[in-house]
């Protein structure tokens, strides 16, 4: 069987050594999992091309939102934020799921997020259309999210409102006073921006909940500066095993291994410093 992550680029990508040391574990013999560049275009066709004896996609940049177009069936969590990382094709299926919106749960629970209180969203694509789908899971329903451009927002906007949730959304980020006024009275922040995009802002308070979705190079300067406040810091990391904890589970039907899969990442992670 094969699997493999699409993107454009996708050379950086851990996810090979995720699956594969889940299907180590699992004793999944002949299983193999890879890399190709796609890009929005190419995706139908690459999917069109793949046998029987393909059990499923990952999905990232910049092709979440073209994949809801590509599948025959689409789950009620991808259909509502508007975007799916992972497409199942195991017995013919082309099935779109959104398993990000696990990661970031996983994420958060892991570092202490606990229900009620505010949260502060930074960014307003993919990664944080499914933040405002895992919120809710938390206990969390005061968000607030923070923007350059209150005109590019519309996606988010739709997203918001098949959800079901009402955050504020306002362009904050081009002060970053504002910004660490609003970061100071968040109990949970979630940056989604890129990396170095949010090197200038600070105020993330003592006892908060940082999840920074950018993994390399880390510490950013945010995290290191929330860090630095007392607050409790999470990179992207954790988000990328538990989406592909989730996404192993879809796509060959079997308990992942968790442990393994962590130490995997933890060691691939140790050898790019």
């Amino acid at each position: 069987m094969r699997a493999a992550v699409l993107g454009l680029p996708v050379g950086h990508s851990l996810s090979p050594v995720l699956h594969s040391a889940a299907y180590a574990a699992l004793g999944l013999e002949g299983w193999h999992y890879d890399a190709h560049e796609c890009d929005e275009a190419g995706l139908a066709g690459f999917v069109a091309g793949r046998g029987p004896e393909w059990a499923g996609l990952s999905l990232t940049m910049p092709l979440k939102r073209v994949a809801l177009d590509v599948a025959r069936e689409v789950s009620p969590l991808a259909a509502a934020t508007g975007a799916a990382n992972t497409l199942v094709l195991r017995d013919g299926r082309r099935y779109a799921d959104n398993t990000d919106v696990a990661g970031v749960v996983a994420a958060l629970r892991g570092a202490g997020a606990a229900p009620g209180g505010r949260a502060v969203v930074l960014g307003a694509g993919g990664t944080a259309q499914a933040t405002l789908a895992a919120l809710p899971a938390l206990g969390i329903h005061d968000v607030a999210v923070l923007v350059r451009s209150r005109s590019r927002t519309g996606g988010l906007d739709a997203a918001a409102k098949r959800l079901g949730v009402a955050p504020s959304v306002s362009d904050a980020l081009t002060d970053p006073a504002r910004t660490g006024a609003e970061l100071a009275a968040a109990d949970v922040v979630v940056s989604t921006l890129p990396s170095g995009a949010a090197d200038a802002f600070t105020g993330v308070r003592a006892g908060a909940v940082l999840l920074d979705v950018v993994y390399a190079p880390w510490p950013t300067a945010f995290a290191a500066a929330a860090e630095a406040a007392g607050a409790r810091v999470v990179s992207g990391l954790e988000m990328l095993l538990h989406q592909a904890v989730a996404q192993v589970e879809l796509m060959t039907g079997r308990t992942p291994p968790v442990a393994a899969m962590r130490d995997a990442l933890d060691a691939a992670d140790a050898a790019r410093v």
